[in-house]
């Protein structure tokens, strides 16, 4: 069987009774390149275990099937489950897990069913889950990469560069775990139904530890998110905000400038070496 020719889905999905679910954003590849490459720059071989989010018919659990050890791949829509039951049936190396990722304990998952493998993760994730289950996924602590398909939008937001337009906190969580790369872009015609937006796939490299060393991670991130939480703000009054009632706000100034910042500078221009260089300033006021 072919899973990305439209006329054989269609047949499949009739044989099951399958409809559509708009709420969990359902829409399936119909252009084999895109599953092929997708599990290549995976990271997908022989001794590698790979989870998958949301395999839906089956297309890109097929192709890391063909290069990886074992492939788990969570389903959320249980209607889906009697027809990958049949797609993929001549790969003994699947197993899918019927459940939710989002209320998945996804370091227990992989220990469990991939045990003693090196794992990556890799999905063609529903845009309704996109952030926080690249969130989950990354902050799991148990994958090499994390490679997904996801909007264009953010996927730029992922891999942006401080003071642009798509620099935002989520970029900068997302440095913290992991290297980004896009890949290449996907157009919705690729899709069945066809998307209002465009896909793309983006590789995430995990590190062993952030770029650069962050002394306090919670206050470090609490500094981030009050860098972006009002744009319009300078970083000063955005830390006031959120810090205003343990550290006076002269305190906030020094610490900026001692970072070699200017007082009025936005958050959004700071790379995340200053990011960290300014959260370890702060802990050194929170201290004396």
């Amino acid at each position: 069987m072919n899973l990305c020719n439209q006329r054989e889905i269609k047949e499949l999905l009739g044989r099951h009774g399958f409809r559509f679910s708009k709420s969990m954003g359902q829409n399936f590849l119909i252009e084999p390149w895109v599953p092929r490459q997708t599990a290549e720059a995976s990271g997908a071989a022989a001794g590698i275990g790979v989870l998958e989010v949301g395999p839906g018919i089956g297309p890109l659990t097929e192709q890391l099937a063909r290069l990886a050890e074992k492939v788990v791949s969570v389903e959320l829509d249980k209607s889906l489950l009697p027809v990958l039951a049949e797609t993929m049936a001549d790969y003994p190396n699947v197993e899918i897990v019927p459940g939710d990722i989002m209320k998945t304990d996804i370091a227990r998952l992989c220990a469990e069913k991939l045990p003693g493998l090196p794992v990556v993760a890799c999905a063609n994730l529903p845009y309704n889950i996109t952030t926080p289950a690249i969130t989950a996924l990354l902050q799991a602590g148990c994958f090499q990469a994390v490679t997904v398909m996801i909007q264009r939008e953010v996927a730029l937001r992922i891999c942006a560069r401080p003071g642009t337009a798509d620099y935002g906190a989520f970029t900068v969580l997302c440095q913290y775990y992991a290297d980004s790369e896009l890949l290449y872009d996907v157009p919705p015609s690729c899709f069945y139904p066809a998307p209002k937006v465009v896909s793309s796939v983006i590789r995430m490299t995990v590190r062993g530890k952030p770029p650069v060393e962050v002394p306090d991670p919670e206050l470090f991130f609490q500094v981030v998110r009050a860098a972006f939480g009002q744009r319009r703000k300078t970083l000063l009054n955005g830390l006031h905000t959120l810090l205003g009632k343990s550290v006076e706000k002269e305190a906030l100034r020094q610490a900026i400038l001692a970072c070699n910042l200017t007082e009025n500078i936005r958050g959004e221009r700071l790379s995340f070496a200053e990011f960290a260089e300014l959260s370890r300033k702060l802990l050194e006021i929170r201290g004396n």
